[in-house]
């Protein structure tokens, strides 16, 4: 796999699917030039708490054309959607292991920021998820839409999708069982938001994303 690349769409706090591509492959290309498209990952992510999955979803400003690109999608400030999210992760993690020692990683991009495009903020809480787990994959941006591929390069654009089961459309990723706070209620849930690995396993979440590596 040393000249594999995996194209990705940008996410919002993307699903451990997402994580584990980046880490899978040498080279990764995060499409910026792709037409933005709704009920994606680009603007939403998949937590859980005491009632059961509950999605997150960024309002954006309605775009000039339905062609627009990624690149240029402004986030809303409609609804009070950040104090929203900020209390819906917090009353979903505030008793896991570990959310008191990322907490202020996270707060201050629901508190203090004014970051004006999705695919800025996204990258931004990218960024500061890897740092926390101490990963840090080779990827770039998308120059151009790209609609041919080589044998070596693997689309996962439209792949990693909240409507699409993983575990039929993506065999290479297996979602390994592990510790969350409501799975007494509810039962282990698979490919959740990067955030509900990293404030259950702490330090050893990257000890699983490998884990699923090796599972390939």
């Amino acid at each position: 796999m040393s000249q594999a690349i995996a194209y990705l769409s940008s996410a919002y706090l993307a699903p451990i699917q997402y994580y584990h591509k980046l880490l899978s492959y040498p080279q990764v290309v995060i499409e910026q030039y792709d037409h933005y498209l709704k009920q994606t990952y680009r603007n939403r992510c998949n937590i859980i708490g005491a009632e059961g999955i509950q999605t997150l979803s960024i309002p954006i400003v309605k775009p000039s054309s339905p062609k627009s690109f990624m690149k240029d999608i402004l986030i809303s400030d409609h609804g009070n959607w950040k104090h929203l999210h900020w209390q819906a992760i917090r009353s979903a993690y505030s008793n896991t292991p570990y959310f008191e020692f990322y907490e202020e990683y996270f707060a201050s991009f629901y508190k203090e920021n004014n970051i004006k495009f999705l695919l800025d903020f996204n990258e931004q809480l990218q960024q500061t998820v890897l740092d926390l787990i101490n990963c840090h994959p080779n990827y770039t941006y998308s120059k151009e839409y790209k609609m041919e591929f080589k044998p070596y390069e693997y689309d996962y654009r439209e792949l990693i999708h909240p409507k699409k089961d993983f575990r039929k459309v993506d065999t290479d990723f297996i979602s390994k069982p592990y510790y969350q706070v409501f799975q007494q209620k509810h039962g282990f849930t698979p490919n959740l938001s990067i955030i509900d690995l990293l404030f259950h396993k702490g330090p050893a979440a990257v000890f699983y994303l490998y884990d699923s590596l090796l599972a390939e």
